[in-house]
């Protein structure tokens, strides 16, 4: 049973999908409505730098729910405007792994490795700080939502980093993250890498949750995204990776995040991700008709 839910933070906007899988083994797509806080709490951070704290307070809260809600028998699809809903959608999906009694494991496919507090981040941007948070990482009491699940580090890997900050790169030292940068992805192979925490969360029968931002993918065929780091995935190495997922069977719930229309070049980004998340649902090499350029 597969269920999308695309929700836009920080945003006047979002849109919703829900899909459901029917009796002959196709999907049935439902609108379920748009998601918004109703209430908004003027929240200020001692770090001066850290700015919408009381919008992504508000949205944590909301998405957590909004997770928890429609995991129940389906698979949830959150399309967000930034990685900050993750700091929402992964632990509200804890929340129902751990009453399914099985432990969730996070596939995060990403340039950066968001791993800032609220006191180290520089710039202020708290979607630099959902993989601190969901982690249990100290630096976010009185201010973000009390987890009630965190997601234990070594449940955690993250493919495509090329771009981290002095703290988040300290931090991680003592971490039991799995980081696979792109020299691994070089030298290794993406097929390589993703095998091996997919037997992972095979042999501890777990629940995958897919964390896709668009700047994981190379700007040259995925410009529609406003952090751009130069050197990431390829068309093919995306592909792979969501080929893989697919035949695995594992993944149960997937983010969306960072695309920016209004940065894309004539639609080249959403078609991709659109084609992406196709693989993931089953679209294979041989379904691929020829399109003109």
């Amino acid at each position: 049973m597969v269920t999308a839910l695309p929700f836009s933070i920080l945003d006047d906007f979002s849109v919703s999908i829900d899909a459901h899988a029917v009796d002959d083994g196709f999907a049935r797509v439902r609108d379920v409505g748009n998601l918004g806080p109703k209430a908004v709490q003027d929240l200020a951070h001692p770090n001066a730098s850290v700015h919408h704290l009381g919008e992504t307070v508000a949205w944590i809260k909301l998405l957590s729910a909004a997770a928890y809600e429609h995991s129940y028998n389906s698979m949830p699809i959150f399309l967000g405007g930034d990685h900050t809903i993750s700091a929402g959608t992964v632990p509200g999906i804890a929340r129902r792994a751990s009453e399914n009694g099985r432990p969730l494991f996070v596939l995060w496919l990403d340039a950066h490795t968001d791993f800032h507090t609220l006191e180290t981040t520089v710039s202020g941007n708290l979607h630099g700080t959902p993989v601190a948070y969901y982690t249990g990482r100290r630096g976010f009491e009185d201010f973000y939502p009390a987890l009630s699940h965190a997601i234990q580090p070594e449940n955690l890997c993250m493919i495509g980093i090329r771009s981290v900050d002095p703290a988040e790169r300290d931090a991680l030292r003592s971490s039991a993250i799995t980081i696979h940068d792109m020299r691994a992805i070089d030298e290794h192979g993406v097929a390589s890498v993703t095998h091996r925490f997919l037997e992972r969360v095979r042999a501890a029968n777990g629940m995958l949750h897919v964390s896709f931002d668009v700047d994981f993918l190379d700007p040259d065929i995925a410009p529609g995204v406003g952090t751009t780091v130069p050197g990431g995935a390829t068309f093919r190495e995306a592909h792979l990776i969501m080929e893989m997922l697919h035949d695995s069977g594992l993944v149960t719930s997937l983010d969306l995040v960072e695309l920016n229309p209004f940065l894309d070049e004539r639609g080249k980004t959403a078609r991709l991700i659109v084609d992406l998340v196709a693989s993931l649902m089953g679209k294979r090499v041989m379904d691929r008709p020829t399109r003109a350029a």
